[in-house]
């Protein structure tokens, strides 16, 4: 039988199907009657769909590094002008992300201290999420006005109603799934396709272990291995709802397996946690690390080296991104693969509360709890 392998890369026309969850996000935002338009900038000739002005952003900004709670303020920013290059978007919804609260208590935070991405102060927050484009400059040539986006990159703030964004920040997705599916497909998703991709040649009927199973990137797991008809066995923390979550992982397609032992682990946590999944590894498998929820040290026993010959590695989906950016058509084909997935019923939005912009302290307070698995939402 075919290794699951990533395919040559082929343009694709895909089929519409009902979208996946968050269906009623569409009527309240895109037909509220609250999607306005810019004005025509002076500086350049521009594409632009006729409307009122919009000259200003809700954003959540912070100015310095520390407490998320205390240091994002909710400001009201100017709009930067049109140039040629430009694409000014409406962003409908932006989750918050670990990465989005590593990156605000910054330098002052000692887990983050090694993050590889604090901008420039101030800053607004978020890396992912989804807009609608309103205008495009002259000469922008990969969106147009109506497209939604997501960032192509992290560190662009997302967490605001309205941004002027270089085109090449951008990448389209397609509108006719869930706005929960679009602002959330970016980061997680992406993560468990290429860690389930490039690391071992999984097969039908191959395992994979992880850690962190109710997180955004290990339901993903769950359901893009279920989907190729991959085992996963699936580690989460002991906690006051346990049978709950476990019976909403088995209902995403979550397998619990003794034989045969994982050819792959995804290690989201550390620690004690990161040694236990090696434990379980077959000879010659590999563990990749992806996130350190436990701030502590992978531990590797020297006997899994020698003797089961495991293979230790690491995954930055920002850093995949960035090397295979002039590749374009790889991110373009991951996307459409998961878009499938999504139309079919078989990839859903990890579990989400949608929070209001202006109760972004709510948000926030609860992105930070533990045991929280439902992802927060910002709603603009």
């Amino acid at each position: 039988m075919e290794a699951w392998r990533l395919a040559q890369v082929f343009p694709r026309t895909l089929r519409l199907h009902k979208p996946a969850c968050g269906g009623h996000l569409v009527s309240r935002i895109l037909f509220s009657g609250k999607t306005v338009l810019p004005e025509r900038s002076k500086r350049s000739l521009c594409h632009f769909s006729t409307g009122p002005s919009v000259r200003e952003s809700t954003a959540l900004v912070y100015r310095s590094h520390g407490d998320p709670s205390q240091v994002v303020q909710l400001e009201t920013l100017r709009l930067p002008d049109m140039e040629s290059k430009s694409v000014h978007v409406k962003m409908l919804a932006a989750p918050i992300n670990p990465s989005d609260i590593n990156m605000i208590q910054g330098k002052g935070n000692a887990s983050a201290r090694t993050y590889a991405i604090l901008p420039d102060l101030p800053a607004v927050g978020g890396n992912e999420g989804v807009g609608q484009v309103l205008e495009v400059g002259s000469q922008v040539q990969t969106v147009k006005v109506g497209d939604w986006v997501i960032p192509r990159d992290a560190g662009v703030g997302t967490w605001r109603t309205a941004a002027v964004f270089s085109e090449d920040d951008l990448v389209t997705v397609p509108s006719d799934i869930s706005i929960l599916s679009a602002a959330t497909i970016g980061v997680n998703p992406c993560t468990a396709f290429r860690m389930l991709s490039d690391f071992e040649s999984l097969m039908p009927g191959d395992t994979v272990i992880q850690n962190a199973a109710n997180s955004g990137v290990g339901q993903a797991v769950i359901q893009i291995a279920a989907a190729k008809g991959v085992h996963t066995i699936n580690v989460v923390r002991d906690r006051p709802d346990l049978q709950q979550l476990t019976d909403k992982l088995r209902a995403m397609g979550a397998t619990y397996v003794v034989c045969p032992r994982p050819k792959l682990a995804l290690n989201g946590v550390g620690g004690k946690s990161a040694t236990e999944l090696l434990r379980h590894l077959q000879t010659g498998g590999t563990m990749v690390t992806y996130g350190g929820m436990a701030k502590q040290p992978v531990t590797v026993p020297v006997s899994a080296l020698i003797f089961k010959d495991v293979k230790i590695r690491g995954f930055w989906v920002t850093q995949w991104k960035r090397d295979n950016k002039q590749y374009d058509g790889v991110l373009r084909f991951m996307l459409d693969e998961l878009c499938t997935l999504i139309r079919a019923g078989k990839l859903t939005a990890p579990y989400c509360s949608e929070v209001e912009i202006k109760d972004f302290h709510k948000a926030l307070d609860n992105a930070m709890k533990p045991f929280i698995s439902s992802k927060q939402i910002l709603v603009m």
